[in-house]
């Protein structure tokens, strides 16, 4: 997550998101038609390479990035006032947050309807994949969140391969988006190692577009922490696991359309949108268009854009646990993200550990979906029917363009849009 927050309802029959183009280390692809380059090697034979004008004005580079939290994690106590942190207490560090991603489109007119983000002109250039990135490697490339940021290149573009092979015109504006779909035996593997390449196999056979590996460990007892024993919801959490390994899959895919762009600022964007929209392909340097993918999305307490995450909710499902226990998403379907409970059926109180944080309502924990209805056994496609369906609505939302340019969110899974 930048350290500029940006919040914003998510509005039903469209969402917009901040999406940037960040992924993995050296990737590349090949578009249809196109001239592009690449460095990557297919996910199960070695190098493929295509020949491309490189770094030069009219042209477009594609780098993907999780940003500083993604390679560091999320440090308890934060070290510096105002750094994101888990409000409950919980260090959440990764050992790998993998994605893949597909079908980087550029098209014409990003400002067709200035009231409806999803439309924009005729498709002019596209690229695909599927790349298999792990965001938590980083990458040799400078990232677009600030210092510490790092970024993978996928390929570059320099012609528009769905319009005839004509070069983009200098200095225009063309609207960008992308997708994250499910891991694919045919992706191109950008920088997973073998353990990454065993949890991808995983990921195939179970549908997963994206996977967060890591363990949460939790210090609201430490360090310059609120959090203090005596209170009775103590008496809740001394049934809690301290450390949570986990393995959380998400099955989601998505398409981030017309995305904002921090870069174009101070450009004045259209209505309430933080950003103008849109790429502008240079004719003196190599226009760069990063893919960020935000990791703290699926851990928000709402369906406001930026809302203190949590850890809490998943480490209640094992309460009264033997040993370190293995978190999976799974283990959150029928949990009522309205009204927590454990393992147990115990009500989940809140925690607050960081100065400044207040719960947003007293006594249970209780997530808000705003205008979503909340619907046990209901209809997926018009409820949240659960914490599972709730965080993976809340993660689909956490594609950006160049660290937080925000996206209307097309999703392509069984979900209220």
């Amino acid at each position: 997550m930048n350290a500029k927050s940006v919040t914003r309802a998510l509005a039903l029959g469209g969402v917009v998101l901040s999406y940037g183009l960040s992924f993995g280390c050296g990737g590349g692809g090949k578009g249809a038609g196109g001239t592009t380059s690449n460095t990557t090697g297919t996910m199960s034979t070695g190098t493929m390479s295509t020949t491309g004008t490189g770094a030069q004005g009219g042209s477009i580079l594609f780098d993907i990035s999780g940003e500083v939290l993604a390679l560091g994690g999320y440090a308890f106590p934060p070290v510096n006032a105002g750094d994101a942190a888990f409000v409950d207490g919980w260090e959440v560090h990764f050992t790998e947050f993998i994605v893949t991603v597909d079908k980087i489109k550029i098209s014409q007119n990003p400002d067709m309807n200035s009231g409806d983000e999803s439309q924009t002109g005729p498709l002019v250039a596209e690229v695909d994949g599927p790349w298999a990135v792990d965001l938590h490697k980083g990458g040799p490339l400078p990232g677009k969140g600030g210092a510490g940021e790092q970024a993978v290149q996928l390929t570059t573009l320099d012609n528009q391969n769905k319009n005839g092979g004509a070069p983009f015109a200098a200095d225009t504006r063309y609207a960008f988006g992308f997708d994250i779909v499910p891991a694919s035996a045919n992706a191109m593997n950008v920088n997973l190692d073998a353990q990454g390449m065993a949890d991808y196999m995983m990921m195939q056979q179970k549908g997963y577009n994206v996977l967060y590996v890591g363990t949460a460990t939790w210090k609201g007892d430490t360090g310059q922490s609120i959090c203090t024993t005596g209170k009775p919801a103590d008496a809740e959490f001394k049934n809690f696991p301290t450390t949570v390994n986990f393995k959380l899959g998400f099955k989601s895919p998505t398409t981030y359309v017309n995305c904002q762009n921090p870069d174009n600022d101070p450009a004045k964007p259209l209505g309430t949108e933080e950003h103008q929209r849109g790429i502008v392909v240079k004719s003196n340097q190599q226009a760069i268009a990063q893919l960020t993918v935000h990791s703290d999305h699926p851990f928000w307490e709402s369906f406001t854009h930026d809302s203190p995450a949590h850890f809490d909710m998943i480490a209640a499902r094992y309460t009264g646990s033997m040993g370190t226990p293995n978190a999976v998403l799974e283990d959150v379907v029928g949990v009522d993200p309205t009204a927590i409970t454990d393992k147990q059926g115990n009500a989940v109180p809140w925690r607050g550990c960081v100065s400044g944080y207040t719960p947003p309502t007293m006594g249970q924990m209780s997530f808000d979906p705003l205008t979503i209805p909340v619907v046990p056994n209901g209809d997926p496609t018009k409820d949240i029917r659960d914490l599972y369906d709730y965080m993976t609505y809340n993660q689909s939302t956490q594609g950006h363009l160049n660290s937080d340019g925000l996206c209307f969110v097309q999703r392509h899974y069984p979900s209220p849009q």
